[in-house]
């Protein structure tokens, strides 16, 4: 079974993307408005950081959240014991950037941003009434002016073989938020677990966006729309000594935002951030 690609410029484009959502917790859109040019340019000048001494001098900040992870403090995935294999730079729109890389990334997440409202307006009109019912507030308006809203840039380093053994390049996990907006990476590996529980490779064709369910947007749908289980896994042969650069936007709402009667969003993310040891 292969995820479905769905055109956007198509007459049925948001009908379909919404009910590849549904079955599958993702869906990959092509001839989408975010510019390839843009998206390649970023993979490469990060790539430059991540393979600097500067990386150092923006270190994480713990109240914060911004910047800098090294591989050392790398996120263990809920349920595991071993770290991701990967180092991540953290932007939020009051956050840290380098210089020289600030005006790209940084109107990069503004065109992500944007074309997120599309999609999430696109979630809602074609959630059943029931469904809808549930939402606080319609769910483009849950991101409007969210400063919690964060942009990764994502490392997975060449493979060494060093590696501890049994750790992947990311874990099987959920994403914590409502939507996450991805540009095929530069390099294959992404992962989605079926509902048998089989593993789907996500098409990596360069141009394609990939969009999956967070657990916010499951909470806020009392589990209509599921959270989707994914992993990154380690490359063989040839393609292990290639790095691999991903980019994926976690929409999240406001802190004061009604999810449902158990949680805001600002009490989801913090038991979350708790949980995988960040926070």
């Amino acid at each position: 079974m292969q995820l479905p690609t769905v055109d956007y410029t198509a007459e049925n484009a948001a009908e379909q993307f919404v009910e590849s959502l549904r079955n599958t917790g993702f869906g990959v859109l092509k001839n989408h408005p975010i510019s390839q040019e843009l998206v390649e340019s970023i993979y490469k000048n990060w790539q430059a950081f991540f393979n600097s001494n500067e990386k150092h001098d923006f270190l994480f900040s713990k109240e914060t959240q911004d910047g800098y992870f090294p591989p050392e403090v790398s996120e263990v995935a809920k349920g595991f014991t071993k770290k991701d294999i990967k180092e991540y730079y953290h932007v939020y729109p009051k956050g840290r950037v380098p210089a020289q890389l600030e005006a790209e990334i940084r109107e990069y997440y503004r065109l992500a941003n944007e074309f997120a409202s599309t999609l999430l307006s696109w979630v809602q009109e074609y959630a059943p009434a029931d469904v809808k019912a549930k939402f606080s507030i319609d769910l483009k308006d849950m991101i409007s002016n969210s400063e919690q809203t964060l942009l990764r840039v994502l490392h997975y380093p060449p493979m060494t073989g060093d590696e501890e053994p049994g750790a992947i390049r990311a874990a099987a996990h959920g994403d914590i938020n409502l939507l996450t907006v991805l540009p095929a990476a530069n390099e294959p590996g992404l992962q989605v677990q079926d509902k048998d529980g089989g593993w789907l490779d996500v098409p990596c064709d360069f141009g394609n966006l990939i969009i999956n369910i967070g657990d916010m947007l499951q909470e806020a749908s009392g589990g209509y729309f599921p959270s989707t289980i994914h992993r990154v896994i380690n490359p063989t042969g040839k393609a292990s000594d290639k790095s691999r650069i991903s980019l994926p936007l976690f929409l999240h709402p406001r802190p004061d935002v009604v999810l449902s009667e158990r949680y805001t969003a600002d009490e989801y993310l913090n038991e979350r951030l708790r949980e995988l040891g960040v926070k």
